[in-house]
């Protein structure tokens, strides 16, 4: 029996209305805003509002069943989310707009022309691209704030928490939290043990990709690894032993000890597991 033979789909009655999606977000504090975007966030934190992942994706899935069809929002989200830790309120704009350009310049590479053509008119396509041209060049500095996975969390972001960070609370959430300087910490010994190794060229690859990312961020800013919708895609009792940051950090210290064959038994488990999950995103 293949290890996906165990993650049944939701039924219709139970299965949520956002897609099983997962999340590597940064909570800049209110320092790194210039104004007046700060005055606009600590407002915002002031208010109250307190929106969650679904409410930013319910927003974005109404769009694709207009007619005709926005395949990206027409104004930038004046939305966040808001932690504060240690008394400091840290922020992670939810850069929707964003986030639907970069998510449709993927989308080109994942589908062939026909599929695509089917969810999202060519028009509708090309307008887009016009638009983020457009955008890109009055915003040549603009990154998101989060990133999303589909169906599995990137290995690569296992690298930048702990397992003593791991905070599930079953049926409500499966996260990691960090200082940022910890993940940078993290990331750089783990990429200087796989440059050295054979067989991880494209983990390092992923890593020195999602490092150059977090240095364009506040260095006193937190990030977060969200299980998001796998939250209901997965049984309880494997979310519940699920320790896939400890396996990866595990890997990488044997690599660090000269223990290739220990290294490679538990990359290769720990990618197994995954690629199970993800292969979930082709069923029907």
């Amino acid at each position: 029996m293949s290890e996906s033979s165990d993650l049944p789909l939701p039924s219709a009655r139970s299965a949520p209305t956002v897609p099983y999606a997962t999340y590597l977000r940064v909570y800049e504090p209110l320092a790194a805003f210039a104004e007046p975007e700060r005055t606009h966030w600590a407002d915002y934190a002031r208010r109250g509002a307190t929106p969650t992942a679904q409410d930013e994706l319910r927003r974005s899935l109404s769009d694709l069943v207009r007619v005709p069809v926005v395949a990206v929002p027409a104004h930038e989200s004046a939305d966040a989310f808001t932690a504060v830790v240690d008394g400091v309120l840290l922020v992670c704009p939810w850069r929707t707009r964003l986030r639907g350009w970069l998510a449709l310049q993927e989308l080109v590479e994942w589908f062939p022309g026909p599929v695509l053509d089917a969810a999202l008119p060519p028009s509708a396509r090309r307008q887009a691209a016009e638009d983020y041209e457009s955008w890109r060049e009055r915003n040549p500095d603009a990154r998101p704030w989060i990133r999303t996975g589909v169906w599995q969390v990137p290995l690569r972001w296992f690298v930048l928490v702990a397992d003593g960070e791991r905070d599930h609370v079953p049926g409500e959430r499966l996260r990691y939290r960090t200082p940022m300087v910890q993940a940078r910490r993290r990331l750089a010994r783990a990429l200087r043990t796989l440059r050295d190794a054979e067989g991880y060229g494209m983990l390092a690859d992923g890593l020195v990709e999602v490092g150059s990312w977090l240095e364009e961020f506040h260095p006193r800013s937190m990030v977060e690894l969200d299980y998001g919708g796998l939250l209901h895609a997965l049984p309880a009792e494997r979310l519940a032993a699920d320790r896939s940051a400890a396996d990866l950090a595990a890997g990488i210290a044997a690599l660090r000890a000269g223990d290739a064959e220990g290294a490679a038994e538990v990359y290769e488990g720990l990618a197994e597991r995954w690629r199970a999950v993800r292969e979930r995103l082709f069923a029907n």
